[in-house]
């Protein structure tokens, strides 16, 4: 297993952080279970049926994205979609990152797969619980290297969508951008 090098700005040291070998690819029917299992590890995600995962991985596959490990399992998975009368809008409805993966940027490297395969979108989409910490700093950091303002809003209320036992949807709207000729910048 090959490491890399990251620095930290808190500490001024240096550190190895192991980097799992992985293909980025469009998901297939067959990933479906692998999906399911993923996402039921990664709690606090909301978990969907297997037949849900199915239908992402076969109907939503060019917007969205597999990590597949060279043993065949998945180390991550996003599922997005393009909003009904907004083809230049993706919207993501949900990032999985395996325990094992977290900490090497595979989100965002899922997420920039995914728009460098969408040239027609200009905007990205999503929801995020308030306390989602990891999932705020990717998309904050996703925008940077867009060079895209952030818009956000409650987009489901705990109370009013949720009967109060879901903790609020904040929508967080990235866009517009431009991608560069390398891709998600």
């Amino acid at each position: 297993m090959s490491s890399a090098a990251v620095s930290t700005l808190t500490t001024r040291r240096t550190v190895s952080v192991p980097v799992a070998p992985f293909e980025l690819r469009a998901p297939r029917s067959t990933d479906g279970a692998l999906i399911h299992d993923l996402v039921r590890r990664c709690k606090p995600l909301d978990e969907n049926s297997l037949y849900c995962n199915l239908i992402q991985a076969t109907h939503f596959r060019e917007t969205s994205v597999a990590a597949e490990a060279p043993d065949g399992n998945l180390l991550g998975f996003i599922s997005g979609y393009l909003v009904p009368d907004r083809t230049d809008t993706l919207f993501i409805w949900q990032v999985a990152v395996s325990k094992d993966a977290r900490g090497m940027g595979l989100g965002k490297k899922m997420l920039k797969d995914i728009l460098e395969r969408s040239p027609d979108v200009r905007y990205l989409h999503t929801t995020v619980t308030p306390d989602n910490d990891a999932s705020w700093g990717m998309f904050r950091s996703l925008a940077r290297d867009l060079d895209a303002p952030v818009h956000t809003t409650v987009m489901f209320d705990s109370e009013a969508h949720f009967d109060g036992r879901h903790d609020d949807e904040v929508l967080i709207q990235i866009g517009p951008f431009e991608l560069d000729d390398a891709g998600a910048n």
